[in-house]
C-alpha cells in the first residue's frame, strides 16, 4: 500500500450499501440546484427574446433592470440557500453516523501511525470522492428536467411560454450544481472528520467510544418507565447527533412551509376562479339594461356551458347599526346562484361565513372585507324598509384594482334579494363559459347575438392562464415531493445508523433480562424525540420565515391580502414528521429483534 489515501476507493467499495443515502443526498443537491438555475437561465432568455421582439434592441441593464429576470433569479437564489442547508444537514448526518460506526477503524488507523490531520483528510476526501460519481448523476438529471420541463410549458401550457428554449444548455445551472455539490460535501464532513480526528486510539479500537463520553450523564425515570427514558436519554446525550437529527426535522417543516408560501403567491399572482369566464356581453350604457332574455337565449346555444349575470346599483342611502344608527351608502351587487357557488369553491369566503342563507328571496347578504373593515358576521344595515344583516364576508373586494374596499361598503346578495330591494330586473353584465368543444363558428354566434341586443362583446378566452398556473404548481409540488422524499430517505437511513453505532449496548441490555418489546419502545422513543425536538425547532423558525416571506412575496405586492397562522399546512408536516419518525424507527428494531443476543455483542 503505497499510501493511506490509497485505502479511500477501497473504503468505498467496502461500504456501498451504507453509503447509499449519503450519495443520494449529493445527488439531490446538485439536481434540485441544477434544475432550479436551469429553469431559471431559460427563463431569462425568453424574457430576452420577447423584450428583443417587442423593442427590437436589448442591452445588459435592460434585461438586469426587468422585474421577471430579477424574480426568478431571486427565487432561485433563495431556493439555493435552502438546499444548500438541506444538503449539509443530511449530509452531516450521514456522515457522522457512518464515523461512529467506524471507530474501530480509525482507532487502528491511530495505532499504526496515522496522525489527526491525516485522519481528518482522509474523511474529507473519502465524501469528496463521492462526488466524482453523484455530481454528474445529478447534473445529468437536473438538466433532463429541465428538458422536460421545458417541453411541458412549450406545448402543454404554451401561451408566453411558446418562447422557451428547448433541450438548452445552462452553464449557470451546471456551474451551480457542481459548486453545491462539492461545497455540501465539504462542509457537512469537516465535523465528521474533526470527530474521527479526536477519538483516542486505545478507545476507539475498543469499538465502544460513545461509552467514555456517555458513562457520566444521569437520567431520571421517575413518571415514565425505564425503557422509554433510555430512549430518550441516548437522543439528548449526543449532542451533535441531536442537533444534526433535529435539524434534518425542523428544516422539512421550514421547506414545506416555505413552498406553501410560494403556492399562495402562485394564486394570487394567477387567481384561478370557478366563475371565470371565456365571454363577456356588458351594457352599452353601463347600466342594468340587458333583458333577462338574452340570458335564456345564450343558455340554449352551442358550445355554452354556463351563462350568469350580474347587477349593480351604487350610492344607494342606507343606515348601519352600530348601537346608534349611523347614516352611510352601500354599493349593491347581486350574484346568481352558479356564481355564489363559486365563492365558496374559491375560498373566498372569512371563516365563520353562511353562504347558505344568501340564496333566494332573503334578507341576507355578503359584503366585502379588508383588513381595515370594522364588519362582522352578523351587523345588519338597513335599506330603505329592509334590514338586510351579515351572513359572511369575503377575503378581498372583488371588484376593486388593489382588493382594498377603500371606505366603500359593498354587499353581495341573490338576483332575487337585489331585486325586491331595488326593483332592477335587467343585467349589467352576463358572462358565459364555453365547453372545451366550442368552436370559434360558435363563439361568432354567441358575439352576433349580442350585437343585435347592441351590448358590448368581449372575448377573453386568449386570457385563459390556468395552463401557465397549472405548470407552476405542478413545478412547486415536483420540488416538494422530491424533497419529502429524500428527507424521509434521510431521517430512516441516520436512525438505522445511529442505533447501529449502539448495537452492543442494545445487546447488553438484553443480556441482563431487557425483552424485545422494551428495546423496541426504547428506539420508538429516541426516533420520536428527535421528531419532537425537530418539529418544534422547525415551528419556532419556520412560522416567523413563513410570516417574512409570505410579507415579501404576497403582502407587499398585494395588500389585501394578510397572513395567518398556516393551521392545514402545520397538521400536515408534523403529521409526515412523526410518521417519518415512526418509519424510521421500525426497521432497526425489527432488525434487533431478529438478532441474538450473542450476536448483537459480538457485531462490530
Amino acid at each position: 500500500m503505497k499510501s493511506y489515501l490509497s485505502l479511500i476507493p477501497i473504503s468505498a467499495k467496502v461500504r456501498k450499501r451504507q453509503n447509499c443515502m449519503t450519495l443520494l443526498c449529493i445527488v439531490f443537491a446538485v439536481f434540485l440546484v441544477t434544475a432550479v438555475f436551469s429553469m431559471a437561465d431559460m427563463g431569462v432568455k425568453m424574457e430576452q427574446t420577447r423584450l428583443l421582439e417587442k423593442h427590437g434592441s436589448l442591452t445588459l441593464q435592460d434585461l438586469l433592470t426587468n422585474t421577471m429576470t430579477q424574480t426568478l433569479f431571486l427565487a432561485a437564489g433563495v431556493l439555493f440557500v435552502l438546499i444548500l442547508t438541506a444538503a449539509v444537514l443530511m449530509i452531516s448526518s450521514s456522515l457522522n453516523s457512518s464515523v461512529a460506526q467506524r471507530t474501530k477503524f480509525f482507532g487502528m488507523m491511530r495505532c499504526i501511525g496515522m496522525s489527526k490531520k491525516q485522519i481528518v483528510r482522509f474523511v474529507r476526501l473519502e465524501a469528496l470522492n463521492w462526488c466524482k460519481t453523484a455530481v454528474p448523476i445529478g447534473l445529468a438529471l437536473g438538466v433532463s428536467a429541465s428538458w422536460i420541463l421545458c417541453g411541458v410549458l412549450r406545448y402543454a401550457v404554451g401561451e408566453e411560454f411558446s418562447n422557451i428554449p428547448l433541450f438548452g444548455i445552462s452553464v449557470i445551472g451546471i456551474v451551480s450544481g457542481i459548486i453545491v455539490g462539492v461545497v455540501t460535501v465539504l462542509l457537512a464532513a469537516r465535523s465528521p472528520a474533526n470527530q474521527a480526528a479526536k477519538v483516542s486510539p486505545v478507545t476507539a479500537v475498543s469499538g465502544n467510544s460513545e461509552h467514555g463520553k456517555m458513562k457520566n450523564h444521569t437520567f431520571h425515570a421517575r413518571s415514565i418507565k425505564i425503557e422509554t427514558a433510555l430512549g430518550i436519554h441516548h437522543a439528548t446525550s449526543a449532542k451533535k447527533n441531536l442537533l444534526l437529527m433535529t435539524g434534518s426535522f425542523a428544516l422539512s417543516i421550514i421547506l414545506f412551509l416555505s413552498f406553501t408560501v410560494l403556492i399562495d403567491f402562485v394564486n394570487h399572482l394567477m387567481p384561478q376562479s370557478a366563475a371565470t369566464s371565456d365571454i363577456d356581453i356588458s351594457s352599452s350604457d353601463g347600466l342594468n339594461s340587458i333583458d333577462n332574455a338574452l340570458a335564456e337565449t345564450l343558455r340554449g346555444m352551442n358550445g355554452v356551458k354556463q351563462v350568469y349575470g350580474r347587477r349593480g346599483s351604487f350610492d344607494i342611502p342606507a343606515e348601519r347599526d352600530t348601537g346608534t344608527m349611523v347614516s352611510s351608502t352601500v354599493d349593491l351587487v347581486s350574484f346568481d346562484d352558479f356564481d355564489l357557488d363559486c365563492l365558496k369553491k374559491d375560498g373566498a369566503l372569512r371563516q365563520g361565513s353562511n353562504l347558505s342563507k344568501v340564496y333566494g328571496n332573503s334578507n341576507y347578504a355578503l359584503a366585502a372585507w379588508d383588513k381595515d373593515s370594522s364588519w362582522k358576521i352578523g351587523d345588519k344595515i338597513l335599506i330603505g324598509d329592509e334590514e338586510i344583516e351579515i351572513a359572511g364576508l369575503l377575503k378581498y373586494d372583488p371588484f376593486s384594482s388593489n382588493g382594498l374596499t377603500n371606505g366603500k361598503i359593498t354587499l353581495i346578495t341573490s338576483g332575487q334579494t337585489f331585486t325586491r330591494l331595488t326593483g332592477i330586473t335587467g343585467y349589467s353584465l352576463i358572462m358565459v363559459q364555453t365547453t372545451s368543444q366550442a368552436t370559434d363558428e360558435d363563439v361568432s354566434q354567441l358575439c352576433n347575438t349580442a350585437a343585435e341586443s347592441g351590448n358590448h362583446f368581449s372575448d377573453k378566452r386568449d386570457q385563459r392562464t390556468s395552463g401557465t398556473y397549472l405548470a407552476f404548481v405542478f413545478c412547486i409540488y415536483c420540488f416538494l415531493g422530491i424533497i419529502t422524499l429524500v428527507t424521509v430517505l434521510n431521517i430512516v437511513n441516520s436512525i438505522s445508523m445511529s442505533v447501529s453505532a449502539k448495537i452492543k449496548q442494545y445487546g447488553a441490555m438484553r443480556a441482563v433480562g431487557m425483552d424485545e418489546q422494551q428495546i423496541t419502545k426504547m428506539i420508538f422513543a429516541e426516533a420520536l424525540t428527535y421528531a419532537f425536538w425537530g418539529g418544534g425547532i422547525g415551528c419556532a423558525i419556520g412560522l416567523p420565515f413563513s410570516k417574512m416571506l409570505y410579507d415579501f412575496l404576497i403582502s407587499d405586492h398585494f395588500p389585501y391580502a394578510v397572513w395567518s397562522l398556516p393551521v392545514r399546512s402545520l397538521v400536515i408536516i408534523l403529521l409526515f414528521v412523526a410518521f417519518a419518525a415512526t418509519l424510521a424507527a421500525y426497521a432497526p428494531a425489527k432488525r434487533i429483534r431478529n438478532t441474538s443476543v450473542t450476536e448483537t455483542i459480538n457485531e462490530l
